[in-house]
């Protein structure tokens, strides 16, 4: 009887907690920061799925030939532009593998614009680089999305005044670019937020840009800015946009979260839509997390359009523990040969103190309802003290789930993945 409630043990123990391999992802030989390895970025290869890509700050780059089971890293430089960080990976339908990342020129930090950098082998060997702009301003958090019909590729970001500035006359505002020729020049950028933001980098301040494609080429974005998420969309690539952007939801408490034993932390909107052939296609849905149900309850939303962003449905929480503990720091994708959406955040409902773990949660009727899993093996403690990046990501393809997540452990840093297929879960 006692070797059989051992094996029972062993059993559940092996189905709660380790259901989903774990990979850790070595940081480069001579990654030169104390804090390599936060704010990653992964991108699956959707013509050969095998092949993943990932970058974290400040200038580390991986790559797996094997669908994420091995990885090898690098680190990479650019001696024009510099690298200071916020990683985002694509790879587009040319076979060209990008990494974009903010500027850092003549050692100034983030007044050089955004950078793209572009090879042709998965190896990374980026020689060819895009430069945005070049205004003397502050520019931060990038994200780009590519159109699958004509390789083109759009951008969205922050543009600061002068960063943490007080003076009343300084704003910040949202920025779109786009290059039409595989990221090697872009496009004057254009202001698309009426609505200025103050440069403290805090709750009054425009920020979370992440632009998604549609069916037919539309542009959308949202972003965070005085407790609201705001939207706007462009119908013909970027030409014109919404003379105002739209109000979509109510972020109660803002977009800067106060996470216990977090350095920082944010709910920053993640926008993405269906461009399957399932029956949500055409279904734009925006990802953040906020404090609504209280200080020590930070908790995931989604909200949803069906005709384009006119009009919203209401929003529905992600995560479906009753915990009353925090989960945050979300980054939602779409499987574009299903249409299942999957978001991916770190999660406390196991825990009474600051001791994380990595959750997902997926939705296969169009963000109606959600399941959520378990995906890290082991629970972490991170330390309020050291850096913890401002974001985490996932990438997944025809059922392929690559999350990636920074782990810290006291002062320890650690990369990691899991390899996931839908038919698991």
């Amino acid at each position: 009887m006692n070797k059989i409630l051992l094996l029972g043990c062993i059993l559940l123990t092996t189905l709660t907690f380790g259901q989903f391999k774990n990979v850790i992802l070595t940081k480069p030989k001579r990654a030169t920061y104390f804090y390599s390895q936060v704010e990653p970025s992964i991108y699956i290869n959707p013509n050969n799925p095998n092949e993943v890509i990932a970058g974290s700050v400040m200038n580390d780059y991986y790559y797996s030939v094997d669908g994420g089971e091995t990885w090898k890293s690098k680190s990479i430089k650019s001696r024009k532009n510099g690298v200071n960080g916020d990683p985002c990976m694509l790879i587009d339908n040319k076979g060209y593998y990008y990494y974009f990342h903010l500027s850092k020129v003549k050692g100034e930090r983030l007044v050089g614009g955004m950078v793209c950098e572009r090879s042709k082998t998965i190896k990374g060997r980026f020689v060819r680089e895009g430069h945005t702009i070049a205004n003397g301003k502050f520019h931060d958090k990038q994200w780009v999305a590519l159109n699958p019909t004509n390789n083109h590729i759009y951008m969205t970001w922050t543009q600061f005044d002068v960063y943490n500035s007080d003076n009343p006359n300084h704003f910040s505002v949202i920025l779109f670019s786009k290059s039409t020729d595989n990221g090697m020049t872009w496009s004057e950028p254009e202001i698309i937020s009426k609505h200025k933001g103050d440069c403290k980098d805090n709750d009054l301040t425009a920020e979370g840009a992440v632009p998604t494609v549609g069916p037919n080429g539309e542009i959308y974005v949202a972003w965070a800015r005085d407790n609201k998420i705001w939207f706007n969309y462009s119908l013909d690539e970027g030409k014109t946009w919404l003379d105002e952007e739209i109000e979509i939801a109510s972020q109660k408490m803002g977009w800067v979260l106060d996470i216990p034993g977090i350095y920082r932390c944010n709910g920053l909107p993640v926008t993405a839509c269906d461009i399957s052939n399932s029956k949500h296609r055409g279904t734009i849905y925006v990802n953040w997390g906020d404090q609504r149900n209280g200080e020590d309850n930070t908790d995931i939303w989604i909200k949803k359009s069906t005709d384009g962003g006119k009009t919203w449905h209401k929003a529905i929480k992600v995560n479906q523990d009753d915990s009353k503990h925090h989960q945050f720091l979300s980054w939602m994708t779409i499987d574009q040969t299903t249409g299942y959406v999957y978001v991916v955040y770190y999660d406390r409902r196991n825990h009474n103190d600051t001791q994380t773990d990595v959750y997902l949660s997926v939705s296969t009727d169009g963000a109606e309802t959600f399941k959520d899993f378990k995906i890290s093996e082991t629970s972490f403690k991170p330390n309020k003290n050291v850096f913890f990046g401002d974001y985490i990501n996932i990438s997944v393809y025809n059922g392929i789930v690559r999350p990636i997540w920074t782990s810290l452990n006291g002062t320890k840093i650690s990369l990691f993945t899991a390899l996931i297929n839908f038919k698991d879960l």
